[in-house]
């Protein structure tokens, strides 16, 4: 069975990275499995991609080859005693939401977009807004089926290969392709009531994190990342807890598109000083409490589809660090002051808590504080991504892999302990390196640190 490949040109989802790479789409396990075989043979570096959702140069392999697992994307068996599914690679969020909050199910963490695929959610092992009681996605992960580099399927479990298992959750692909994988849904319903809070201050900010933090199911803040001196942090917290009495309904409209892209003044500081300054203020003094659609508080971005183009041709970079609780709130503030000091229009912004560590060695996760932020591609971005990364690593933080894009490998080791343990796990199921992406060559992982 010979594979179809296609030359092609891929871009992480902040555009601010591309690669020419040799693609192809299988649709059946065979295919997969000779795909992998191909590109074993003809010695290039060899990277799954899903959705094409994470911000930077994780899913490509520039002049290697990439699998497309999105035709892999079906449901394959549910235990509904144990609320376990078991699915292949490419079955999307918003599918499996579509599929189960009828039956009062939902995944039991989300990323920021419905559309990012399960075989991604492992390989980021993503974390969402109720981390602090649900964990993130490698944490109710039960099993998955490992095609590994020498073209055997394995079923790795924690209990089978626990270094596999722990290099595979969050290990950005690394160590193979997930055919298919079992893991726990939660009770949830397709509504949620949302309280909304006005906050003045950085200082608010994390008091309120304090107060819901353990309690509420779902916090999340929107921070003006312009705001300065005693408005520094400003923004609007919100909490929500699933409101299964109002009855089954998700989304059904369309997305709106974005069908250019955008010019580069479009998002510039005055601009986006005007857009925060009404956002905040869109929200009561007193606050709010609401209705809202699950997938619409979950995913408020899948409403734009292409909502990357507002940021211009050249794109943008996504940023995102957690810091440990003890540092959090000063490494907070010096993001934010070095951010709004620089004039860097970042309309988006957010800040969560996590609670506790991932399962992977590579995983993002740890108890502390997350902040995110769109840094437009222009001028004196990557020094300003420079500044914000050494408060991160100075403060006991670390960078989300599956956002970066500019990172130092020196700060990968600094801040990753488990490191070690991650590439002593790859060196003995691939020792020739076969899966490779930008991502590792940049930061000297595996083959690209040999």
């Amino acid at each position: 069975m010979n594979a179809r490949w296609k030359d092609a040109e891929v871009a992480g989802w902040g555009r601010s990275t591309r690669a020419s790479m040799r693609l192809v789409r299988p649709e059946r396990g065979g295919e997969l499995v000779a795909a992998l075989a191909e590109a074993r043979a003809a010695g290039a570096g060899l990277v799954a991609r899903g959705a094409g959702r994470s911000y930077g140069d994780a899913a490509q392999s520039h002049g290697g080859r990439g699998v497309l697992c999105e035709r892999l994307d079906r449901i394959l068996a549910f235990d509904a005693a144990t609320n376990v599914v078991e699915c292949e690679p490419g079955v999307t969020f918003r599918e499996l939401l579509d599929t189960f909050v009828p039956r009062g199910l939902v995944p039991p963490t989300a990323s920021g977009t419905s559309f990012a695929t399960v075989g991604g959610g492992i390989a980021a092992d993503i974390h969402g807004k109720n981390h602090a009681h649900h964990g993130s996605f490698g944490d109710n992960v039960l099993w998955f089926d490992l095609l590994g580099a020498d073209g055997t399927l394995r079923r790795v479990t924690p209990e089978s290969d626990g270094a596999l298992f722990r290099a595979t959750i969050g290990g950005m692909g690394l160590t193979g392709i997930v055919a298919r994988a079992a893991f726990r849904l939660i009770p949830g319903a397709a509504q949620v009531r949302v309280r909304e809070r006005r906050i003045a201050d950085l200082d608010a900010f994390f008091a309120a994190f304090a107060e819901f933090r353990d309690t509420a199911t779902f916090t999340v803040g929107w921070i003006d990342a312009l705001a300065r001196g005693r408005s520094l942090g400003r923004g609007v917290f919100e909490t929500a807890e699933f409101a299964p009495e109002a009855g089954p309904a998700l989304s059904a409209a369309t997305p709106r598109r974005v069908g250019f892209d955008f010019p580069s003044f479009a998002l510039s500081s005055p601009v986006v000083r005007a857009f925060n300054e009404l956002y905040w203020r869109r929200v009561p003094a007193s606050g709010r409490e609401g209705l809202r659609l699950l997938d619409r508080f979950l995913y408020p971005l899948d409403g734009l589809a292409d909502w990357h183009r507002l940021y211009g041709k050249r794109g943008f970079y996504q940023f995102q660090s957690v810091v440990p609780d003890a540092t959090a709130a000063a490494a907070t503030r010096a993001m934010l002051e070095t951010v709004s000091a620089g004039g860097s229009a970042s309309p988006l912004a957010v800040l969560k808590t996590l609670g506790g560590d991932g399962r992977g060695d590579l995983s993002f996760p740890t108890r502390g504080a997350t902040l995110a932020l769109d840094i437009p591609r222009a001028a004196g971005a990557e020094e300003l991504l420079y500044r914000l990364e050494c408060i991160a690593r100075d403060a006991g933080g670390r960078i989300y892999l599956a956002k970066d894009a500019v990172m130092h490998p020196e700060t990968l080791r600094a801040t990753y302990p488990r490191l070690p343990a991650f590439e002593a796990t790859l060196a003995r199921v691939d020792p020739d390196g076969v899966f490779e992406s930008d991502l590792a060559r940049r930061l000297g992982i595996g083959r690209g640190g040999r």
